[in-house]
C-alpha cells in the first residue's frame, strides 16, 4: 500500500471511528496537519490558468505541510507523511510545500475529499512569470497547481515557488532538473492562492446571485487587479474590473464586497436581478505584482414553470388541454395521468403537443392536449410537468364527468337550441303573415 493510500485510509478509520464513539458534537478546534494530494505533474509547457489538455502526464504528490484545519476529534493519533514509506521503485515526484505565507480556506474540504466519497482532480505545471526576476532570484522555478473536488466541491489554484536546496549540496531531481532534499522532496513554499467555494451555481430567473472568488498571497505582493468575465457561446464581455483601488461595473449592478473585503482577499461579485443574458461561464481572475490565477464558474439561469389545466371541450369525445409557461432551460416533460374512482393512476399517452413558443424574456411555453376517456364512471386526469428548476413535479387535475353525464348535457344543450331554433322559426312566420295585412291598408289609406 502506498502512503497516500494509507494515509487516507487512516484517516477515514479516524472520522467513522470518532462517528461511532462519540455521538454528541464536539468543540472543534485548530489543528495542523499535512495534507496529501495525488496529483499529475504535466511536464509539457506553462498552462497558468486551466488544466493541461496535452502534455506528458507523470504520478506526482502534492504534501502540503501543516495546514491549519478545524478539528472534531476525529484527527486524534493521526500522524504526518513520512516518505520514507514510498515505494522507491514507483516513487512520483514529491512536492513539498509550505503554507506559511497564505491561507488555505479549502484545507478541511481537500482533507476529507476520499472520505466523502468526492472525487479530487489535482495537476501540476510549470509557472512561467510575466515579468523577468532579478538573477539571483531567477535560480528558482515556479510551479501552479489546480486541484477540484467533484459534486459541488470547491476549486483551487496555487502559485508555489522553490526553495534553495540546491545551496545545500543536495541530490536533483532528475525528471526536473531541481535541487531536492534530503527527504527526497521537492521543497516549495505556496505564495498565491486563488479559490471558489462551488464550481457551478443554479439560480432563478430575476433573484441575485453571488460568485464566491477568493484568494490569499504572500506579505511581498501587492494586489493589481481583479478582473470578472462573462464566456457565453464562444464570446466573451467584461462584467466588472477593478484596478489600483477604482472599480468600474460594464454589467448594470454588477458590485464586488466593499473595499476592505477585497484587500482581505474576498472579490467576490454580486448580479442583481438576473436575466437569461447573465448566464454563462464567469472567470474571476486575480492580478499581482509578480503573479496571476483565476478560477471559473458556470452560472445557469432557470425559471420554473407554471400550468393551467382546461377541459376545451365538454361534448365527446373531451378534450383536456395543459398550458405550460415561463420556463427556463428548454428541457421539460409533460405527462398525463388518468384515475378512475377506487383505481390505480396510470399514465396515459397519446398527448398531443403544440409548437415551441418563446417569449421575449427567453422563456418557453408549450401547451399538450389530451382527447379523455372518461369511461361509464368518470376519472380524474392530472397534468404533471417535471423540469430541473422545481424540486417536485408540477401537477394540475381535472375530473371529466362520465359519458352518461355529457350525454345528458349534451341533450340538453341540444333542448335547448332545438327549443331557440323553434322560437325563432315561429316569429319568422309571424312577420311575413303580418307584412301582407300592412301593404293592403297602406294602399286603402291612399
Amino acid at each position: 500500500m502506498d502512503t497516500k493510500a494509507g494515509w487516507c485510509l487512516l484517516l477515514c478509520l479516524a472520522l467513522s471511528g470518532a462517528a461511532r464513539t462519540e455521538p454528541q458534537a464536539t468543540e472543534r478546534q485548530w489543528r495542523a496537519v499535512d495534507v496529501i494530494l495525488d496529483c499529475f505533474l504535466v511536464m509539457e509547457g506553462g498552462h497558468q490558468r486551466a488544466f493541461a489538455s496535452s502534455g506528458n502526464r507523470e504520478k506526482a504528490l502534492l504534501v502540503l505541510k501543516q495546514v491549519p484545519v478545524l478539528d472534531d476529534g476525529s484527527l486524534e493519533g493521526f500522524t504526518d507523511f513520512q516518505n520514507g514509506a514510498v515505494d522507491k521503485d514507483d516513487q512520483p515526484v514529491i512536492f513539498e510545500a509550505s503554507v506559511d505565507l497564505v491561507q488555505i480556506p479549502q484545507a478541511e474540504d481537500l482533507l476529507h475529499a476520499d472520505c466523502n466519497g468526492k472525487e479530487m482532480t489535482c495537476e501540476i505545471s510549470r509557472y512561467f512569470l510575466q515579468v523577468r526576476q532579478e538573477a539571483t532570484v531567477e535560480k528558482a522555478a515556479w510551479f501552479i497547481i489546480n486541484v477540484q473536488i467533484s459534486k459541488g466541491g470547491p476549486s483551487v489554484s496555487m502559485v508555489m515557488k522553490t526553495l534553495g536546496d540546491g545551496e545545500n549540496g543536495a541530490v536533483w531531481q532528475p525528471m526536473l532538473n531541481l535541487p531536492q532534499s534530503l527527504q527526497g522532496t521537492v521543497r516549495t513554499a505556496v505564495e498565491f492562492q486563488v479559490t471558489t467555494l462551488t464550481q457551478s451555481l443554479n439560480f432563478l430567473l430575476g433573484s441575485s446571485a453571488s460568485l464566491h472568488c477568493g484568494f490569499s498571497m504572500a506579505p511581498s505582493l501587492d494586489l493589481i487587479s481583479v478582473e470578472w468575465r462573462l464566456q457565453y457561446k464562444g464570446s466573451g464581455q467584461l462584467v466588472y474590473s477593478w484596478m489600483t483601488g477604482q472599480g468600474q461595473a460594464k454589467r448594470q449592478g454588477a458590485t464586488l464586497k466593499p473595499e476592505e473585503l477585497l484587500m482581505a482577499g474576498d472579490a467576490s461579485l454580486t448580479l442583481p436581478s438576473l436575466s437569461l443574458k447573465d448566464e454563462g461561464t464567469y472567470i474571476c481572475q486575480i492580478t499581482t505584482s509578480q503573479y496571476q490565477a483565476q478560477q471559473i464558474i458556470q452560472l445557469n439561469i432557470q425559471a420554473s414553470p407554471k400550468i393551467r389545466l382546461s377541459l376545451a371541450n365538454e361534448v365527446l369525445p373531451p378534450t383536456l388541454i395543459c398550458n405550460v409557461a415561463g420556463y427556463y432551460p428548454l428541457d421539460v416533460v409533460v405527462t398525463w395521468i388518468r384515475e378512475e374512482l377506487g383505481g390505480a393512476p396510470a399514465e396515459v399517452s397519446g398527448a398531443f403537443f403544440s409548437s415551441l413558443r418563446q417569449s421575449m424574456a427567453g422563456t418557453y411555453s408549450i401547451s399538450s392536449s389530451l382527447m379523455a376517456e372518461p369511461g361509464p364512471e368518470g376519472a380524474t386526469y392530472t397534468c404533471q410537468v417535471t423540469h430541473i428548476s422545481l424540486e417536485e413535479p408540477l401537477k394540475a387535475s381535472t375530473r371529466v364527468a362520465p359519458h352518461t353525464e355529457q350525454r345528458m348535457a349534451f341533450e340538453v344543450i341540444l333542448a335547448s337550441s332545438l327549443f331557440l331554433l323553434a322560437l325563432l322559426f315561429l316569429g319568422l312566420q309571424r312577420q311575413q303573415a303580418s307584412s301582407p295585412k300592412s301593404a293592403k291598408i297602406l294602399k286603402h289609406s291612399e
